[in-house]
């Protein structure tokens, strides 16, 4: 056996050993949901079996408006890493990529670190702003719907089988309050910090 092999067998080995803690979840295991806005609840019929936080920036675009200029969203960037007891375990990547079940709509996208499956949100609920869940200077909690999956390359589904997904325990990642005020910064960009607790939730059937 070559050294290459072994490498990648070694690898492969890693991924199998890390899925059944890092990526999977069983009804009635410990993930706890935070309490959520009402009109932020998960249909009957769905159980959480993910739990991740991550890390990234939300990006914004300076575009024109019937008034003038201002920021747009844009899309998100980030990396989900599930907490171990002895390690943060990075498990998923974050991004706007296009659909294809939506004949490439563009829209916020979850693929796997380990199995390349993907999942394609968009929302369910309207975002809340409720005071009551969401921090001063935060992004709005969601709970978007699934509007597109694809399995990874050699049939992966560790994300493909999302129904539903929390964003929830926000941080950062408004648009600024400042730039963005004459036609000559139209086209300019900017990432702002943000992290959030994503859950992720299937079919209860499956």
């Amino acid at each position: 056996m070559t050294h290459h092999s072994l490498f990648a067998g070694s690898l492969i080995a890693l991924a199998l050993a890390l899925q059944p803690a890092a990526a999977f979840a069983q009804p009635g295991s410990r993930i706890e949901v935070p309490e959520v806005p009402a009109t932020l609840t998960v249909p009957d019929g769905n159980v959480v079996y993910l739990e991740t936080r991550a890390s990234g920036t939300q990006n914004y675009i300076c575009l024109p408006t019937p008034t003038g200029v201002a920021w747009k969203f844009l899309g998100p960037q980030a990396t989900l890493f599930i907490a171990t007891p002895a390690f943060q375990q990075q498990i998923a990547t974050h991004f706007l990529s296009a659909n294809p079940d939506e004949q490439g709509l563009p829209r916020p996208t979850w693929q796997h670190s380990f199995d390349s499956s993907s999942v394609w949100g968009r929302l369910y609920a309207p975002p809340s702003t409720d005071s009551n869940y969401v921090a001063p200077g935060a992004i709005p909690w969601l709970l978007l719907e699934a509007a597109g999956t694809a399995d990874g390359p050699n049939g992966g589904s560790l994300l493909s089988r999302t129904t539903y997904i929390h964003r929830v325990n926000t941080q950062g990642g408004v648009a600024p309050a400042t730039g963005c005020t004459t036609a000559a910064e139209v086209g300019a960009v900017v990432l702002v910090p943000y992290a959030t607790d994503y859950f992720f939730y299937r079919a209860a059937r499956q």
